[in-house]
């Protein structure tokens, strides 16, 4: 990266969260927060450079759950069924933490290094758990950037069956490292950019590479379980204050574009962003648009200030 030696770290406290920063510590600082079961290492390191090159410093961490930071307790097997049971009769869901529990995740982060406010920039879950912090914590959040992420409308338009069916599949061989590689290759082809496709073997590289890492697919599911129990953040969007810019895929399959235009809708002055051929997915061929609609928007911040 631009860094060649990024500060890295754990945080302390009961959930050890892995971070990395990059760039300049005077700089003013980009927090990236990361989707449903993705490592940090899912910001892509172009993507990361271009920010660093846009003088900015850069931190991205592994939530908790994922990657190198801290596990949750293991649930029973039918935990998931029994969170989504009681979302659904309205009542109290049970579930190991929340989204509000991840967004204090990130301002241990914050803390570990020292930034009292920061832009942040989520993906997906990330986007929620940026909803979160925005809305809970307006003091220490510069801007906001919530990318293919949604309101928690339960009334907005889901996935297809084919795509869901996907999404929740298991790989053929659990332990199996090249299953579990083409099983989550299956996922990506199924809910990623159909017009910009990265190549089979860029893809099962980048893939491989985060499985080497770590892999705990039961972090995933009580992530899923976060979110579950988290519901419907409308409200919660109506106090975000800082400003906020909401992209999202024309063609995303997992979070389709609803999602973000009720987002955008509920929150006070947020632009919408549509990109046009752009999935649920990071795509190689989108990298730079995305980093020059983040950056245009942290410097328009900067330029409107006394």
């Amino acid at each position: 990266m631009n860094t060649l030696d990024p500060t890295q770290g754990r945080t302390s406290g009961a959930w050890p969260i892995a971070y990395e920063a990059l760039g300049n510590p005077a700089h003013p600082a980009i927090v990236l927060i990361m989707g449903l079961g993705l490592q940090s290492i899912a910001w892509p390191d172009s993507f990361c450079q271009a920010l660093v090159a846009g003088g900015y410093r850069v931190v991205r961490f592994d939530n908790r759950d994922c990657g190198l930071s801290a596990r949750a307790p293991a649930h029973g097997r039918f935990a998931l069924i029994h969170t989504i049971a009681a979302s659904l009769l309205k009542l109290s869901v049970p579930a190991p933490y929340t989204l509000h529990d991840m967004a204090q995740d990130t301002l241990a982060v914050m803390d570990a290094l020292h930034i009292a406010q920061a832009h942040i920039v989520g993906v997906s879950m990330g986007g929620m758990i940026g909803q979160v912090l925005a809305a809970a914590h307006p003091q220490r959040v510069l801007s906001l950037t919530s990318i293919m992420s949604t309101s928690g409308h339960p009334r907005l338009q889901q996935p297809a069956l084919r795509v869901r069916r996907v999404v929740v599949g298991r790989p053929a061989r659990p332990n199996d490292i090249e299953s579990v590689i083409d099983h989550q290759v299956r996922i990506v082809r199924t809910i990623g950019s159909p017009v910009f496709h990265e190549s089979d073997q860029a893809l099962r590289e980048r893939i491989g590479r985060g499985i080497r890492r770590a892999y705990e697919p039961a972090g995933l599911t009580r992530q899923v379980m976060a979110i579950i129990a988290s519901g419907d953040r409308r409200a919660l969007l109506q106090k975000i204050t800082a400003p906020t810019l909401v992209i999202h895929g024309r063609d995303d399959p997992l979070v389709p574009l609803p999602g973000g235009q009720d987002t955008a809708d509920h929150i006070p002055d947020a632009k919408l962003l549509v990109v046009d051929g752009m999935g649920h997915d990071l795509s190689p061929a989108l990298l730079p648009q995305l980093a020059q609609a983040i950056l245009t928007h942290c410097k328009a911040l900067l330029a409107s200030s006394p």
